[in-house]
């Protein structure tokens, strides 16, 4: 089987924003609540973060449970890791994530200004001034023959859509308007001339918006 790249569980609101603006260490999605985006994945008995027993079974935990299904290693820009931005001022902090990520892969992590390497439990965060191309290729190398996923934020999303990398995408679409931010998409039709394109609404009130390649 081929390696994959893969976009999983990507959340955006129902005008196309991934994030809001002005993004600092409390507000990741700047001034996009998260709560208004995540809330159909959280509630879920497979979602990646959840330590207590519970959570909703039917189509969106089909989708939060195929979140590490197959998944060899991750791409994310720098902007999923921390807000920082220019040089790293020290190296002492170490990410949104916590001691024990969700990844539990190699997660390469696209920046301008590379720093050594971290391990946090079962994750190690490698940092890259590269391509998309080239992030690729050193990703389904440390993959194993395994997929890569493809983690975000939206521009760099984009990227790999501008670069033709991305083979399959699993969008939530949130029934909230942002208004602003970084916006992956007008309308998912922009992208029906290279991806087939399934649209499944759940109870929940998301749309689960799934993409593969023709």
């Amino acid at each position: 089987m081929p390696q994959l790249v893969r976009v999983q569980n990507f959340n955006i609101s129902s005008d196309g924003y991934g994030a809001g603006v002005g993004q600092t260490l409390d507000q990741p999605f700047g001034h996009a609540d998260p709560s208004a985006l995540f809330s159909w994945c959280g509630a879920t008995a497979h979602w990646v973060n959840r330590t207590d027993p519970g959570g909703s079974y039917g189509l969106d935990d089909y989708f939060t449970r195929d979140y590490r299904n197959n998944i060899g290693a991750e791409i994310m820009g720098r902007n999923k890791f921390g807000p920082q931005r220019g040089p790293w001022e020290n190296y002492d902090w170490q990410g949104w994530w916590g001691d024990e990520p969700p990844f539990r892969t190699p997660v390469f992590v696209l920046t301008h200004h590379p720093r050594p390497s971290i391990t946090l439990g079962e994750t190690i965060f490698h940092f890259i001034d590269a391509s998309p191309k080239e992030a690729l290729e050193q990703a389904f190398e440390a993959a194993d023959g395994k997929d890569v996923r493809l983690g975000g934020g939206v521009s760099t999303v984009r990227d790999f859509l501008a670069a033709d990398l991305v083979d399959q995408m699993h969008i939530a679409v949130a029934p909230i308007e942002l208004g602003s931010g970084e916006r992956l998409w007008t309308t998912p039709d922009e992208l029906t001339d290279r991806f087939h394109l399934e649209q499944i609404p759940s109870p929940s009130g998301v749309t689960h918006h799934v993409f593969w390649r023709r």
